[in-house]
């Protein structure tokens, strides 16, 4: 048996063949053009830099129990309004004040174990009203005395006081720089250590935030109080951090 084939049918064979070889040539041609990446040194730079504290944020909260969600709330709705009007009479303005986790909550009792009824419901004895308040004190003069006030007027839960700083922006252009120097002589180091000279930058970038513990009072605001004077705080400092990612050229 003959097998014949025509020149066409073997073109058309060849075809694709002469087409990937085609494609790998240009290819290989192309990546063999493509400059090489330039050698770099990069490093990561802390800086941190401190400041005292111009504002404070305290948490401050009414809870009040009663038979009945109409009667809690009142209770806790009269305590509340002393509450706010102290704190205008202070000086707080509008805007540093907020309402935050208000809540209207009841009260269960659950069967005993022992009891006999095969009745399991829990019954509602009380409600539990809780309105929270956000303060943000910007004269910390002031500030023991508005906790003390408060608990005289009628907050019993809270405190968790948050030092802070209204506009930090010169502090953390500071850490910033720090940041950056010490970048620049861990760059230094290692181009020395390795023989070679830095060049320009070529990649910068950069992540800021509070990382120090802030000087933090937790204080049990229904414990009784020894004395008549404004609750002892102390503000401290507050430190913020900048890190910085410098990669370098390596210059010959």
């Amino acid at each position: 048996m003959t097998l014949y084939i025509d020149k066409a049918s073997i073109f058309h064979l060849k075809q694709p063949i002469a087409v990937l070889t085609l494609l790998l040539l240009c290819s290989s041609a192309a990546y063999a053009q493509l400059p090489e990446p330039s050698p770099m040194i990069t490093v990561v730079g802390t800086g941190t830099a401190e400041v005292a504290p111009d504002m404070a944020v305290v948490q401050l909260t009414v809870t009040r129990e009663a038979e009945t969600a109409r009667a809690a709330l009142d209770a806790n709705s009269a305590a509340m309004t002393k509450v706010l009007a102290s704190l205008r009479d202070e000086g707080i303005a509008e805007r540093d004040l907020q309402t935050s986790n208000f809540s209207i909550q009841p009260k269960y009792v659950y069967p005993s174990k022992q009891s006999q009824s095969a009745d399991r419901t829990p019954t509602i004895v009380g409600y539990t009203v809780r309105n929270g308040l956000t303060v943000r004190v910007r004269d910390l003069e002031k500030l023991g005395g508005i906790i003390d006030t408060s608990v005289t007027l009628g907050v019993n839960q809270g405190g968790n006081i948050a030092f802070t700083n209204d506009d930090p922006s010169d502090t953390i252009a500071e850490a910033r720089k720090r940041a950056v120097i010490d970048a620049r002589n861990k760059a230094e180091t290692l181009a020395e250590a390795a023989g070679v000279s830095l060049g320009k930058i070529m990649q910068i970038s950069e992540h800021s935030g509070r990382v120090s513990p802030m000087p933090i009072v937790q204080a049990d605001m229904m414990a009784s109080r020894a004395a008549a004077e404004s609750v002892p705080v102390a503000a401290g400092e507050s430190a913020y951090q900048v890190t910085v990612n410098l990669s370098y050229a390596i210059s010959q």
